[in-house]
């Protein structure tokens, strides 16, 4: 028999499914990261259609089934719509929403990672946040919450990976209070250091490249007037 759920989370990803449904991946905290089918989302006039897009925080009723879950409502708390209009932030946004997606399982509470991801695409939209300072430091934190990260070591290289400041920062990031997280600047000197730690460590971790990391990194080339390398 089927059973209905209550779950609280952000759309991670969406896709088409024949001519009027969606494939929706689900971040949730009671379910963990979970696949879930929205069916009639694509059909005009459907309540699911703007629910059922990435960035979209709120409450999910499913449907579980023997093998999927299907998504019977959404209660909206946050759209996060005026990102869209935000360059490159909305690529930060991407990358930071797939690379919760890497990390998160299935079955088991992600109230951590989903609040991270919140304060995180907020953090974006802030006229007075740097968004290269946003990503490491969403980076940091995610590597932390999920036990892939020690804050003494950032770069595999040992302590002298970074400087004694860089290293405060750190170790802020990996276990000062959340909601405090994106509460100050860094000299640019700092920053360059967090970025090439972090850089090296993704590396490390990391098993496969997300094509979202690959897509922001082009659009942040762009901005600057670069050309994009050739790999």
């Amino acid at each position: 028999m089927s059973e209905i759920i209550q779950a609280t989370g952000c759309v991670l990803s969406a896709m088409p499914i024949g001519e009027n449904d969606k494939r929706v991946v689900l971040l949730t905290r009671e379910l963990g990261r979970i696949s879930a089918f929205a069916r009639g989302a694509r059909r005009p006039g459907s309540m699911l259609m703007a629910a059922c897009s990435p960035f979209v925080f709120g409450t999910f009723t499913l449907l579980q089934g023997r093998s999927s879950f299907s998504i019977r409502q959404a209660e909206v708390r946050q759209y996060f719509t005026e990102l869209a209009a935000e360059q490159p932030g909305v690529y930060y946004g991407y990358y930071f929403l797939d690379l919760a997606g890497y990390f998160s399982r299935e079955g088991i509470d992600e109230t951590q990672t989903l609040n991270l991801l919140y304060l995180s695409v907020k953090a974006l939209l802030h006229p007075h946040l740097e968004n290269r300072l946003v990503r490491r430091l969403f980076e940091i934190r995610l590597l932390t919450i999920n036990g892939d990260f020690s804050p003494e070591v950032p770069a595999g290289r040992g302590d002298d990976a970074l400087s004694e400041s860089a290293r405060a920062v750190v170790r802020f990031a990996a276990s000062g209070p959340m909601e405090k997280l994106y509460s100050f600047a860094v000299r640019e000197d700092i920053l360059r250091e967090l970025e090439t730690a972090m850089n090296a460590y993704l590396r490390r971790v990391l098993d496969r490249p997300l094509k979202s990391l690959s897509v922001l990194e082009e659009m942040i080339f762009l901005e600057n007037g670069l050309d994009i390398p050739q790999t």
